[in-house]
């Protein structure tokens, strides 16, 4: 299992906003070059991690962005989910899919929930503060 890289870069950029809540609100061209992730890539997760509720824009002089909430609230699951939808380890995990040749014989099936339940559980379990402070 690997996070795509717009996920890393996702986790890479809430840490460093992170880093700088309680102090000025922080901009796109700013992050891009604290963090080093392009430009175009920082706006497009500026979008997703506001849309997903993360993050909160101001417009206007002085604007910028900031995290929606405490970074004690929000997770490392949160972000991922944010960028690459629901954790989900398999597609028969997700609900309403039926794509699997092997469904209905398929023995692993029922066990899938619980390891994605763990999997999801762990990422859940990591802080966005925790992250903030060990970079």
């Amino acid at each position: 299992m690997r996070l795509s890289s717009l996920a890393d870069y996702a986790v890479v950029m809430m840490s460093a906003t992170a880093r700088h809540c309680g102090g000025t609100r922080t901009n796109a061209a700013g992050l891009a070059e604290e963090t080093g992730i392009p430009l175009p890539t920082v706006q497009k997760l500026v979008s997703k991690l506001s849309a997903a509720g993360l993050l909160r824009s101001v417009r206007g002089a002085g604007g910028g962005f900031k995290l929606a909430r405490p970074a004690a609230a929000v997770t490392l699951a949160d972000i991922i989910e944010a960028v690459e939808g629901p954790i989900a380890m398999t597609s028969c995990v997700e609900s309403g899919r039926h794509d699997c040749s092997m469904e209905g014989t398929c023995r692993v099936q029922p066990h899938w929930p619980v390891v994605n339940k763990a999997v999801r559980g762990a990422l859940a379990e990591v802080s966005l503060n925790v992250l903030a402070e060990m970079q």
